[in-house]
């Protein structure tokens, strides 16, 4: 029995291999944004001898493994639908990126790609608008990375300009910062940098005004937490507080005559941050200069965010609810072979997939399941080739014997009790052939069965004539809203009886509402 509506939407993980560290976020991707359910980071410079040498050392490649091969436990266990592992600066720009690409994507269990610096962008501004949306705004996003900056200007939610630049604070302290505290002339000769790297940006988004200019990486986290003495140990309160460009330009001139010693006693600066703390500061410093806005927002946001927000977006794992093209064949030939309308067939197959997906946060059920719901949707009416009477047995007798090549036993025998429970009574204590299945497949029929019939519903005359369905929550109940064709009060009216069944399972209350297809 469901008590209430827990929303369970689909599980990812992100790989964010930066000039800096590696991280990795684990997470579900609701409508409401990302829900965090694991998080990990770890510095590794890979920046550090990229820029200094060209290539990424063997220390820093062995390092990275062993940090994305422990990252991998994490998501594993979590049992993620889909994973995206990016690369940045430092590999983009490693003579040696391919022996980096190959050994981190055996740790990481999943293909690591470069990405371009636009792409980058691209990602950061989408994490931005999942953690914290601005609608009806104009902001600038800054990213100061270890090997680049990114800065984005979005306007009501949308990308409008992306500039990928290197001024990355590993790339800018090897560069140019070797003495400890580093001299005036090489501060000079890096800030002359940073202004030309950041002209073209000011040329194509001008100095504003801007709604907001939002901080994003762990040297904007350092800098404003340095400034509102945020410890390093409670970060996480840091996430939206602000900083004004005098209190930027203060802290920088702090840090710039600091040596590494005195950098470290700041508050919220780690001691691996303060040894590239300096460049870093420098670049936001010249950032709020240059585009005349007058503080900055710190946001925990970032590539990571943007990888999950995208593959939510994109339905990445969906592909798991659903039949293959062999398994499919191997149901379509069967409904064929007992005489059964595949036109109807088919459309109950989508409408099933449809209520499967749309239901997820009352069901919980693994996307794999959903396959057994749409082969069940192909051949449920196939025990008619035996008799009208009864047809829901003499389908569930039939698969059961079936060969059915591209199933498992297992399957077969849930898809059998599928077909067996789409109509008339449910499962009963002395249906045998249930109560010996192990109780959590038991589970799996009692909240599939109900989808199936209102699935078989939604095509009660078998013309097709409601073409999709969207399931919504509102205020604890379940409303589904059927675009269909004007003649499709038949179809409304059956759904509303198979609902019925599907409110004692579910616990929950159903109604069914119609849109004409192409209106409202």
């Amino acid at each position: 029995m469901v008590c209430g509506i827990t929303r369970v939407m689909p599980r990812y993980a992100a790989i964010d291999i930066g000039s800096n560290s590696v991280r990795m976020l684990a997470a579900e991707a609701t409508p409401a944004g990302i829900r965090s359910l694991a998080a990990d980071r770890s510095v590794t410079r890979l920046g550090e001898s990229v820029f200094r040498s060209g290539r990424i050392s063997e220390d820093a490649i062995r390092f990275l493994c062993e940090q994305l091969a422990r990252m991998r436990e994490v998501y594993v266990k979590l049992e993620v639908v889909g994973v995206r592992a990016v690369a940045t600066a430092a590999v983009r720009d490693a003579s040696n990126q391919h022996e980096a690409l190959e050994r981190a994507s055996e740790a990481a269990g999943t293909p690591v790609e470069i990405i371009s610096g636009q792409e980058e962008a691209r990602l950061i501004h989408l994490g931005v608008q999942s953690r914290w949306p601005h609608k009806n705004k104009r902001i600038l996003i800054v990213d100061v990375g270890g090997g680049s900056v990114e800065l984005v200007l979005s306007e009501s939610g949308d990308l409008k300009a992306a500039f990928s630049k290197p001024l990355g604070a590993v790339r800018l302290t090897e560069v140019f910062l070797k003495g400890d505290p580093p001299d005036e002339r090489a501060l000079a000769r890096m800030e002359k940098y940073v202004d030309e790297k950041l002209a073209a940006p000011l040329a194509k988004i001008g100095p504003g005004p801007f709604d907001r200019l939002i901080a994003t990486s762990a040297t904007a986290a350092a800098i404003v937490c340095a400034i509102n003495r945020v410890p390093r140990a409670r970060r996480d309160t840091a996430d939206r507080l602000r900083a004004t460009a005098a209190q930027v330009r203060k802290l920088s001139k702090e840090l710039n005559v600091r040596d590494l010693a005195g950098r470290r006693k700041f508050a919220g600066i780690g001691p691996r941050r303060a040894e590239i703390i300096v460049a870093g500061a420098a670049v936001f410093r010249r950032v709020l200069d240059t585009f005349q806005h007058p503080s900055l927002y710190y946001l925990a946001a970032g590539v990571r965010d943007g990888i999950i927000a995208d593959l939510g977006a994109r339905g990445v794992g969906r592909e798991l609810s659903q039949l293959s093209r062999e398994q499919r064949a191997v149901v379509e030939e069967m409904a064929r072979r007992y005489g059964v309308s595949l036109r109807h067939v088919r459309r109950v197959a989508v409408l099933a997939h449809e209520l499967f997906e749309g239901l997820k946060p009352l069901h919980r059920l693994p996307a794999e399941q959903g396959k057994l719901l749409e082969a069940a949707a192909y051949l449920h009416d196939i025990g008619h080739f035996i008799s009208d009477t009864g047809h829901h047995k003499h389908s569930g007798y039939i698969v059961s014997h079936a060969d059915m090549p591209g199933f498992t036993d297992a399957e077969r025998h849930i898809i059998s009790m599928l077909c067996r429970y789409h109509r008339k009574t449910m499962p009963q204590v002395r249906h045998s052939a249930y109560q010996t299945l192990a109780s959590d497949w038991r589970r799996s029929i009692v909240f599939l069965a109900p989808l199936l019939r209102l699935a078989d519903s939604l095509d009660r005359g078998h013309e097709q004539r409601v073409e999709e369905v969207a399931c919504q929550f509102k205020n604890g109940a379940v409303v589904l809203t059927l675009k269909a064709h004007a003649d499709a009060d038949l179809e409304q009216w059956a759904a509303e009886g198979a609902g019925d069944v599907f409110r004692q399972v579910y616990q929950t209350p159903l109604t069914v509402v119609r849109l004409r297809a192409g209106g409202s």
